[in-house]
């Protein structure tokens, strides 16, 4: 049965129950907040994202407002004089051609490159495959004018290496600066990034499957044709979108070994602002509008192609 409640009579007994009574409200409320945090608590993770936000801002979100508004503006007018000039003129043209080519044959033989010596960098034992990812990183990092010297001093005119291939026999005729000097180029400066982008999709690759296929009767070249190619291809598709985008905004390094002598949309675009012939920023803005737009249109194709072979 239940103790019946019994209350204090005296005073001092009143005072004691109402001091716990209040100790106890005390603890409850204490015990609320600090189960629900306060307002500015909850904010407070937003204030570190806020140097974030603003470095994204000024050297994202500004310089790109900055190009949507002058690609159209003419003589303090809105007009399409602009795209209409890059149309019309076979320079513009060529510098598109000639950046789209170089692009596509960069991206392409690093990709082929890349998917190989990761392939091979998977059957290697685990401190030398890591020793290899970390040259990888820093080999990454090698562009920009550093790079273009380091091939003059190599493969340039009178470089180190083309001498004496020269000497042996093995090279005659080839030209750093040139077309198929700067494919080079671009190619060694792709790989170190594709092979960073590609290591962890082999993660996806079991060594079960070669095991089953070679069971089956599956040759190698049957096994990466039929199996991995379908498992990677996802991965392989956007490396090679990051590495066609990486080729056709690269400026420095064909900049440093070709300064003016080679036509590309980078280069026509940094003249344009420079003013070194011409100040024409407006028309430079429409430049960086055309690259932009053939850059997303490349990017909706790359993703329409990843859903359609996830599904498949």
């Amino acid at each position: 049965m239940t103790e019946p409640l019994i209350l204090p009579t005296s005073p001092s007994a009143h005072l004691t129950l109402a001091k716990k009574q209040s100790k106890n409200d005390t603890v409850g409320i204490e015990t609320r907040l600090a189960a629900k945090p306060a307002s500015w608590r909850r904010g407070l993770p937003l204030l570190w994202l806020l140097p974030f936000a603003l470095l994204f801002g000024l050297f994202q979100l500004a310089p790109m407002l900055w190009i949507l508004i002058n690609a159209f503006q003419v003589d303090g007018q809105w007009g399409l004089s602009h795209f209409q000039e890059i149309i019309d003129s076979p320079f513009y043209l060529q510098s598109f051609t000639n950046s789209i080519d170089l692009a596509l044959w960069s991206s392409l033989l690093g990709l082929l490159i890349a998917v190989a010596g990761t392939a091979a960098l998977r059957q290697v034992p685990g401190k030398l495959q890591d020793m290899v990812v970390a040259f990888t990183t820093m080999a990454s990092n090698f562009s920009g004018v550093p790079l273009a010297f380091a091939f003059i001093v190599l493969l340039g005119m009178n470089g180190a290496l083309t001498l004496l291939l020269q000497e042996s026999g093995m090279l005659e005729g080839f030209n750093l600066y040139s077309r198929h000097g700067l494919i080079i180029l671009y190619t060694y400066f792709q790989i170190p990034l594709a092979i960073l982008l590609l290591y962890p999709a082999f993660d996806g690759l079991q060594e079960d499957w070669r095991d089953a296929a070679a069971l089956l009767g599956a040759r190698p070249w049957q096994y990466w044709l039929r199996v991995a190619l379908p498992v990677l291809m996802p991965a392989l598709l956007g490396t090679f979108i990051i590495l066609l985008a990486n080729a056709l905004g690269a400026y420095a390094s064909t900049f440093a070994l070709m300064t003016s002598n080679y036509n590309l949309v980078t280069i026509q675009i940094s003249a344009l602002v420079a003013g070194d012939i011409f100040l024409e920023p407006q028309l430079a803005a429409a430049l960086s509008l055309l690259l932009m737009a053939l850059l997303m249109l490349v990017t909706v194709v790359n993703q329409w192609l990843i859903r359609r072979y996830r599904y498949e």
